[in-house]
């Protein structure tokens, strides 16, 4: 069962916010995950931005529940950089915010959490890492690129079957400002209104 929270929040997306030209650029991995869902496979999505610290995990994390919500199977979601750092704390907070429970597993400089969106579902693990780190899948999966500089920067990535670039802007940017709680949000709700575009296009396989 989807947190009441959560389920709360995914309620109040519109995803008809979602303009023509954005929907243009989800409808590819749409269509890559259909083809997924087609043939009975495994979907594995690896979002992967510079330093896996902040629109990577939100990608990640929204993904994992829209799948849960849409009751589409076997999606498993991933997220890395090409280096790592950490989970920046504004990060958790806005998942907290929008109903996630959050918990520390370690500290350090890149502590671990895990992240619980539903009561019988494996909360997910998030830390900063490599998009190539062990705990990320080596083959058969979508690498979404959701920072155009990792975009830039890596024009191959390994074991990808499919490349994705779904960019958004970094609230880094208002990181120790007035703004940063309500920007952090902003790109929070931004990602999830088009996660939640994004899987109720799946349509399930016909018995």
């Amino acid at each position: 069962m989807l947190l009441k929270q959560i389920k709360k929040t995914i309620t109040l997306l519109d995803t008809t916010s979602i303009a023509i030209e954005r929907k243009q650029i989800l409808q590819p991995l749409i269509d890559y995950m259909q083809s997924k869902v087609n043939s009975k496979q495994v979907i594995n999505l690896n979002f992967i931005c510079t330093h896996n610290s902040r629109r990577s995990h939100l990608s990640q994390v929204w993904a994992q529940t829209m799948a849960y919500y849409f009751q589409i199977e076997n999606v498993y979601c991933f997220s890395g950089g090409t280096e790592a750092t950490a989970i920046y704390p504004m990060v958790t907070q806005t998942l907290r915010n929008s109903g996630f429970i959050v918990e520390k597993l370690s500290e350090g400089d890149n502590s671990k959490y895990n992240i619980t969106y539903a009561v019988s579902e494996e909360p997910l693990v998030g830390f900063s890492k490599t998009y190539d780190d062990a705990f990320n899948p080596k083959s058969e999966f979508a690498a979404i690129m959701t920072c155009s500089q990792a975009d830039a920067s890596c024009p191959y990535i390994p074991g990808a079957e499919k490349r994705f670039p779904i960019t958004y802007q970094d609230p880094k940017d208002f990181d120790n400002t007035p703004q940063q709680a309500e920007k952090y949000s902003e790109r929070s709700i931004q990602i999830a209104t088009e996660m939640k575009y994004v899987f109720s296009q799946i349509k399930p396989l016909k018995q």
